[in-house]
C-alpha cells in the first residue's frame, strides 16, 4: 500500500466533504477513492469516517489522523517548494477566497503584481462574500473583512476598513446637510442589508459619547456598489466603507457628512486554519499584501 497516496486521498475526502467530490477534485474514479479509503482504515485498524446518506463525519481517530496527515503532507510540499525556491522561482498553487467588491477593487491589482513577480505560482481565486469553510473547501487562505470573533482561525491584519456617511451634493442641496447624528432620522437613508439591523446606525460623537440612531431606510441592498451608485444618483444618505466611495469622493460625486463623528471600523485580515500548515507561497503572499497595504490605505487618502 502506498501510504502517502492513501493519506492524500483521505485528506482530499475530508476537505471535499464527500467521496464523489474528492474523486472529481483528485481526477479519480469514485470506486477507487472508496477502495483506497477502506484499505487505509483496514491498515490502521480503525474507522476514520462515519458514512451517512447525507454527509461524512470524522471519528475521533479520524480527526487526530487528519491533523497529522495535513501536517505531514504540508511538510512534504514545503520541502519540495524550498528545494525549488533554492534553485530559483517560487512555485506551486494557491487557492484563495476574497471578498467580492473589495477583492475586485483593491486586491486584484495587488495579486496581479504578485503574479508578475512570481510567474510560476498558480492562483485559484474565489471572489465571493459568502462565509467560506477553508478546511472543507480546500482553501489555502482567505481574505476577510470582519471583527474575527472566530478564534479557531489564525489571522494577520492587513489594513483598517473605515466607514463614513456621505451623500451627493444634489441631495444635500435639496434636503440639507446633517450636523449631528440625530439629524439622520430626518433623511432618506440607504442601508446595507447584510447586517443584523440595517436601520440602526452607530457612531461616536465628537465629545466621545456613543450614539445610536434609528434611520428611515429608503433603500436596502446587499451590494455596497449599488448603494454607492444610488447615493451618487441623489437617492439619499449612505453609510459605507471608504473603499467603496473613495473615487466618488475624489471626483465630487459624493460629499462626506458628519466627518467629526467616528463610524464603525473593521479590518481586512488574511486568515487560515491552524490545522493547515501555511505554505511558503502563502506566507510570501501575505507578507507582500502586508507590505503593499502598510500605512494609510490608498482608499482613505
Amino acid at each position: 500500500m502506498d501510504r502517502f497516496a492513501h493519506m492524500q486521498i483521505f485528506v482530499g475526502v475530508v476537505e471535499a466533504g464527500s467521496i464523489s467530490a474528492a474523486a472529481e477534485r483528485l481526477n479519480l474514479a469514485k470506486s477507487a477513492v472508496s477502495r483506497r479509503l477502506a484499505e487505509l482504515e483496514a491498515h490502521l485498524g480503525v474507522s476514520l469516517i462515519q458514512r451517512t446518506t447525507r454527509r461524512l463525519n470524522l471519528t475521533d481517530s479520524g480527526r487526530a489522523y487528519y491533523a497529522r496527515c495535513v501536517a505531514i503532507l504540508a511538510d512534504v510540499e514545503e520541502a519540495e517548494s524550498a528545494v525549488s525556491q533554492a534553485h530559483g522561482a517560487l512555485k506551486g498553487s494557491l487557492k484563495v477566497a476574497l471578498p467580492l467588491a473589495f477583492g475586485l477593487l483593491h486586491l486584484a491589482p495587488l495579486i496581479q503584481d504578485f503574479m508578475r513577480l512570481h510567474p510560476e505560482v498558480r492562483f485559484e481565486l474565489d471572489f465571493n462574500d459568502r462565509q467560506i469553510d477553508l478546511m472543507q473547501e480546500g482553501f489555502d487562505l482567505a481574505i476577510r473583512i470582519a471583527t474575527l470573533a472566530d478564534s479557531s482561525l489564525i489571522a494577520r491584519r492587513l489594513a483598517p476598513i473605515r466607514h463614513i456617511v456621505c451623500a451627493s451634493p444634489g441631495y444635500l442641496a435639496r434636503h440639507g446637510t446633517p450636523r449631528v447624528a440625530a439629524d439622520l432620522a430626518r433623511h432618506a437613508c440607504l442601508a446595507y442589508s447584510n447586517v443584523r439591523d440595517p436601520g440602526l446606525w452607530s457612531c461616536r460623537a465628537p465629545d466621545g459619547e456613543a450614539v445610536q440612531v434609528r434611520v428611515p431606510v429608503q433603500l436596502a441592498a446587499s451590494s455596497g456598489e449599488f448603494l454607492m451608485q444610488a447615493a451618487v444618483a441623489d437617492e439619499g444618505v449612505v453609510l459605507l466603507p471608504t473603499f467603496y466611495v473613495c473615487d466618488a469622493l475624489r471626483s465630487g460625486q459624493l460629499q462626506q457628512v458628519l466627518a467629526d463623528h467616528v463610524w464603525p471600523e473593521l479590518a481586512v485580515y488574511a486568515v487560515y486554519p491552524p490545522t493547515r500548515h501555511l505554505s511558503n507561497r502563502a506566507r510570501v503572499l501575505i507578507d507582500f499584501l502586508v507590505e503593499r497595504l502598510a500605512g494609510k490605505p490608498a482608499w482613505d487618502h
